[in-house]
């Protein structure tokens, strides 16, 4: 089931959600370490975001995804970067349950949980609220590829998704963070792996990826090419999109079937 629910406390050993029927536990399962490898790679590409200058206090987090075993982890929410360890990633399944972790995982844990749900691709995603390219989320305006350097990493403009509807927030906000994302990136025929960047209407950006830590170099781009944009603007404000044959040649030359970027 889709959940409609934000999770608002933990106790003990159980996380609950508030949902239209009324309260729903969620046990967390005894036993075995779960997804040990996953942890610690979630617990890196958080801890990764700080020196790449992309948050601020604790205002980020970074999930991924074990498809073999269908569990993940997220970021606990609240805690700051430095003091994470992989011990403190909070597992989750698929229908949202947590099945390993002391902690309340991330606040913005069901729009992750959505997008995993939805795109069987996703391995990782991140979120933060890195100031260019949250400068383009909150001025509702879509981040077209002007450069080079933008169409080296993203095909194409990164999409704005809409602002979500005072139904949909009082219905479950993060979910719906989610539904619209999904919607955005399905309604305009987009691969979250090929465009692995949405900006949200009056929020911030997510990043997808492979994994965790592909997630967190997917959000590093964007927070560049948002800043290169922002300082074509200012230099010429009716600035256009580069030609569609210098995008696609140096999209491909690093993404296409024939790519000769890097080392094989």
């Amino acid at each position: 089931m889709v959940l409609s629910a934000v999770p608002v406390f933990a106790r003990g050993r159980h996380l609950f959600f508030v949902e239209k029927a009324g309260w729903r536990v969620a046990p967390r399962h005894d036993g075995k370490v779960k997804i040990p490898e996953i942890r610690e790679q979630v617990c890196a590409a958080n801890q990764a975001l700080v020196p790449a200058d992309l948050v601020k206090l604790t205002w980020g987090n970074v999930s991924g995804m074990d498809r073999a075993s269908g569990l993940w982890c997220i970021k606990p929410s609240g805690v700051d970067y430095a003091d994470l360890t992989p011990a403190d990633m909070v597992v989750l399944d698929l229908e949202g349950q947590v099945v390993e972790g002391t902690l309340r995982p991330s606040s913005d844990t069901l729009t992750h949980l959505h997008l995993y749900r939805e795109f069987d691709r996703i391995g990782g995603i991140t979120h933060t609220h890195s100031p260019y390219a949250t400068s383009f989320a909150q001025a509702c305006r879509e981040l077209p590829c002007f450069g080079t350097t933008h169409a080296d990493h993203f095909c194409g403009t990164v999409p704005l998704v809409r602002a979500l509807t005072p139904e949909e927030v009082e219905a479950g906000y993060e979910h719906h963070t989610g539904v619209a994302i999904g919607e955005c990136l399905r309604g305009l025929g987009l691969d979250p792996l090929e465009m692995p960047a949405v900006l949200q209407a009056h929020h911030a950006p997510f990043t997808f990826g492979h994994d965790a830590m592909d997630s967190v170099k997917n959000s590093i781009a964007l927070e560049m090419c948002a800043r290169m944009a922002l300082h074509a603007l200012q230099l010429t404000p009716a600035l256009g999109s580069m030609p569609g044959h210098l995008l696609e040649k140096h999209h491909q030359r690093k993404h296409g079937p024939a790519a000769y970027y890097g080392q094989k």
